[in-house]
């Protein structure tokens, strides 16, 4: 049987560079010859792609804090299920922009429904949990500014007001600080190249 894979996941508020970074990543660990997987969330799978749409098109205010968690919990369901679940258990390597830190964050601290009850419901969505967690820290000013350059259609989150986005990172650093030996926090204010050779160094050292 071929040994379970790695999961690795990117959080950070909005402009921090997860994707780029999960993208150098990637390029790094095909190189050493691994198998990965590239996914992210909400999404991955095709149903919880559909549900995406719903999330992060429209006005802020479209859902509830309730039903807008619900919604993320209902893909993390399928996308875990179909997605994530059988590629570890086939030995590959997962990377995934966004995860379950991101809906304790952001619902939880950014909505204000309450990090304890997020957590409470995503217990029942299963219990996969990252074997490393790198949380891109930026200042939301400078996060915002590099999405508005962007101007992407995904833009429901980047709508909310300056509170908002001050209380996502705060909430990250502090799963940060729960949880250091799982997580990592990397100054994403920096250049790219500088920020992925740092997060290379810290895999190579944790799965050497």
């Amino acid at each position: 049987m071929s040994q379970r894979g790695r999961f690795i996941t990117f959080e950070g508020g909005e402009g921090a560079g997860k994707s780029t970074q999960l993208r150098l990543l990637t390029t790094c660990l095909l190189e050493s010859g691994h198998d990965v997987r590239v996914t992210r969330e909400p999404g991955g799978s095709p149903g919880a792609e559909d549900i995406r749409k719903l999330l992060v098109e429209g006005e802020p205010e479209r859902w509830t804090p309730l039903a807008e968690t619900l919604l993320f919990l209902a893909a993390r369901a399928d996308h875990v299920a179909r997605i994530i679940e059988p590629a570890l258990a086939g030995g590959a390597w997962v990377l995934c922009d966004r995860f379950a830190d991101s809906t304790v964050v952001y619902q939880g601290a950014g909505r204000g429904l309450g990090v304890g009850s997020v957590r409470s419901l995503q217990r029942h969505v299963g219990d996969v949990r990252p074997d490393l967690t790198f949380i891109l820290d930026i200042d939301p000013r400078d996060g915002l500014m590099r999405t508005h350059k962007r101007g992407a259609a995904e833009n429901r989150f980047e709508k909310f007001d300056g509170g908002f986005h001050a209380r996502l990172r705060e909430s990250f650093l502090q799963i940060a600080r729960e949880e250091p030996d799982r997580c990592i926090v990397v100054d994403a204010g920096r250049a790219q190249d500088v920020v992925a050779e740092e997060i290379w160094s810290h895999v190579k050292a944790r799965f050497a």
